[in-house]
């Protein structure tokens, strides 16, 4: 059973069709941001070989935009309906959390939504078992979502080669299906072979669920989008330019760098045994041709000199700027700040786009994130026996890594409390005092 097979079993129809040629599209997208698919044909009938030099920007901007959301895990708080905190399910929450080494997992689960345009959010377990939390890549899983809701699956497959055998019958595939039926959550697990043969589990289980167990959080694509946007694909053009651009600005340093010996009425016999080396001699005879006529032979250097210099650095500093604008993190570095990051609310002026760029991405993973912490104490009350209440509230704080001013924000905090625009309680609860 190849993996083309699966989606067209799974999936059938346009939508089925669409997907299998997004899963070509998608492995370009990873070998882009890897650098691989950042190479370019060359010329092969030149007497040299061109320079290809790759600086792979994108895989630097992706990993920033993912630090800038996720560097700092978000904080995850249970409350009842009337806000009074429940430590109890906060602490129940944050184990199975800490457990699955969730921060480091988030992490790296929005770098692959940002490249591969959606992720899985996947809760397992079962009584006895540990509560398990992942995040698949948009390459090991399709999905088919409800008519009326695509917030809600209707089923999802997940699945990836256990080897690389090129003969049919030695592959391996594993493959787990989740779906409704008759209001409960069903999963079937095999190992099959390439030709779709069942080698080993298959036995379809109940979860003792009424809710399948995941979630696909799409990147950015607009209402009805159930395959999303790459922020890799936004930049790809100009990453491409960046790097063909300092690699042919190296190839003309190298034929421009050395300079030319110029000779003019010299014997050939003195030309050829000249030796260029330090301290040598040269007997540089006058070409008796021309001797006759009074000339003397002469040996001059010609030296190269570079007049684009400044252009070329602004075409790079143009492009360079458009990727960071693109994706919205801003160019920092020790010469854009000199002067300008003198406090705090400077540095978050800079850093405002970028922060509406997540602020955006959290109306996708706030609600993703609410819903895994209510499945994850629901699945604690099936497995684990001891019951937790159901009519919460998930308080979500986002934490982004940028200075602040906070003695400036406490200060402006307590005017307001002073002039009653601000209440005692509401300053309390916000500086946790």
């Amino acid at each position: 059973m190849a993996l083309q097979e699966i989606i067209g079993t799974e999936l059938s129809g346009l939508y089925g069709q669409k997907v299998l040629e997004d899963m070509g599209h998608i492995i370009s997208l990873y070998d882009f941001y890897d650098g691989r698919g950042q190479d370019w044909q060359t010329a092969t009938d030149l007497d040299y070989r061109p320079t290809k030099l790759i600086t792979n920007l994108c895989k630097k901007l992706i990993r920033r935009e993912s630090r800038f959301m996720f560097g700092r895990a978000p904080e995850l708080r249970i409350l009842a309906r009337d806000g009074s905190p429940l430590d109890e399910c906060t602490a129940a929450l944050n184990e199975v959390l800490t457990a699955n080494a969730f921060p480091e997992r988030l992490l790296k689960g929005l770098r692959d939504c940002l490249i591969g345009k959606r992720v899985a959010l996947k809760l397992s377990g079962g009584i006895g078992q540990p509560i398990g939390v992942q995040i698949r890549p948009s390459l090991e899983f399709i999905y088919e979502p409800c008519d009326d809701d695509a917030d809600n699956l209707r089923k999802i497959i997940f699945f990836y080669r256990t080897n690389d055998c090129v003969r049919a019958s030695d592959q391996r595939i594993w493959k787990q299906k989740y779906e409704l039926s008759g209001g409960r959550c069903f999963v079937t697990e095999g190992i099959y072979d390439g030709k779709g043969n069942l080698v080993e589990g298959g036995e379809c289980v109940n979860t003792g669920l009424d809710f399948i167990p995941c979630r696909v959080i799409i990147n950015d694509g607009l209402t009805g989008d159930l395959c999303g946007e790459s922020d890799v694909e936004e930049i790809m053009a100009s990453q491409m330019i960046y790097n063909r651009m300092k690699s042919d600005d190296l190839d003309a340093l190298r034929f421009n760098m050395f300079p030319q010996r110029v000779a003019v009425d010299a014997d050939g016999s003195s030309l050829e045994n000249m030796v260029i080396a330090p301290g040598s001699l040269i007997d540089l005879m006058t070409d008796p041709a021309r001797g006759d006529d009074g000339r003397q032979a002469s040996l001059t250097m010609l030296e190269p000199k570079f007049g684009y210099n400044d252009r070329f650095e602004n075409a790079l500093d143009r492009i360079k700027q458009d990727m960071h604008e693109l994706l919205g993190v801003p160019n920092v570095s020790a010469d854009k700040l000199r002067g300008f990051a003198q406090s705090g609310v400077a540095i978050r002026a800079l850093y405002w786009e970028l922060e509406e760029r997540c602020e955006e991405r959290w109306a996708t993973w706030g609600p993703a994130l609410d819903w895994m912490s209510r499945s994850i104490l629901k699945m604690l009350s099936v497995y684990g026996g001891k019951k937790y209440p159901e009519d919460i509230r998930v308080h979500i704080e986002h934490l982004y890594p940028i200075m602040a001013d906070e003695h400036s924000e406490r200060e402006l905090d307590l005017r307001e409390v002073a002039s009653g625009v601000r209440s005692a309680d509401s300053y309390r609860r916000k500086w946790d005092c």
